[in-house]
């Protein structure tokens, strides 16, 4: 479970031993069946970047971080969803491997109210809990009233509902989260890693539009964008095997996009914060161009749909 404790037990490396190994000791050896190719290479700087992808299956990652590897470029890490630290086995995995869970207001709401309850909330139950949160309302009608009353321990940030509101506790436990994300962000590009960074933040075979959060990183961190664009992946890892299917994957790498093209940007405020939802559309506005320039480095099968939806998971289960 992704909580206030488990960001303090990640312990991000320069040289990560365990995607050495999986790439030395496994990726090496299963890839000899798959042509992947890395076009654009050489428009990478020196620096370390944000990478923006699409998100086309579970493991789309893996070639493009062991090619960065064969290069010698360096190692990454990537932000998650903390759907990913729901099993203790992939949780250990995903923090030995340089990922960076990212809490978001939907999985605080979606897993503390399956702690209290033990069940996922109904999509009319979380909606109503998402708006309140969202506008920090007092008032929350149609979900189960243990939810606003009962004291308890909020993913490590202790509620007491004699002394605040369910939403003003969801909303500082969020800002706790949220510093510890950032901190780890600011601590991955010292160190000398990339970011990678999926802005679609569910899979789907066809790009959909993108979230704010890279956005507001990249201004924050003062960091270059670089689009890529991920084809055949999906025919590759074509379910949930680890073993990739023979196949050709093609990374497409486009210009990089450093801090200075975005002309009269938001005024510099804390990431995932409520203060930058002020500046949501000038945050979704540069995030909308990136997703443009990836959607231009994909093949047809993947580029956005008519509606640019996701085809991927929806309400809670995207979640938890």
């Amino acid at each position: 479970m992704l909580d206030l404790a488990l960001y303090d037990k990640i312990r991000l490396s320069a040289r990560p031993p365990a995607q050495r190994l999986i790439a030395e000791g496994f990726l090496r050896f299963d890839y000899r069946k798959v042509d992947l190719v890395l076009e654009g290479a050489e428009r990478l700087p020196q620096e370390r970047v944000i990478f923006a992808m699409n998100h086309t299956d579970s493991f789309n990652y893996w070639p493009f971080q062991y090619e960065l590897h064969r290069r010698k470029r360096g190692y990454t890490a990537t932000w998650v969803k903390g759907k990913n630290y729901e099993h203790p086995v992939v949780s250990l995995f995903m923090r030995i491997t340089n990922n960076i869970p990212l809490a978001s207001r939907g999985y605080v709401i979606t897993r503390d109210f399956l702690n209290v309850v033990g069940r996922r909330p109904q999509p009319d139950e979380y909606r109503a809990l998402r708006h309140a949160v969202d506008t920090l309302a007092d008032d929350v009608e149609g979900v189960p009233a243990e939810v606003l009353r009962r004291g308890r321990d909020m993913l490590g940030r202790p509620f007491d509902p004699e002394r605040e509101s369910y939403t003003a506790a969801v909303d500082a436990l969020m800002n706790a989260l949220s510093e510890r994300f950032v901190t780890l962000n600011e601590k991955a590009l010292r160190m000398g890693l990339d970011l990678l960074v999926f802005p679609q933040g569910t899979r789907s075979v066809r790009l959909s539009r993108g979230h704010v959060g890279l956005a507001q990183m990249a201004l924050h961190l003062g960091a270059t964008i670089v689009p890529v664009g991920c084809n055949g992946s999906d025919l590759v890892y074509s379910g949930k095997s680890l073993l990739a299917k023979p196949g050709r994957i093609v990374y497409r790498v486009g210009e990089p996009i450093p801090v200075s093209h975005w002309k009269n940007p938001p005024p510099r405020v804390p990431p995932l914060s409520r203060a930058a939802d002020a500046y949501r559309d000038a945050y979704q506005a540069i995030v909308d161009e990136v997703m443009e320039r990836i959607d231009d480095l994909l093949d047809e099968r993947y580029r956005f749909s008519s509606d640019r939806e996701s085809e991927g998971t929806r309400d809670v289960d995207r979640f938890v």
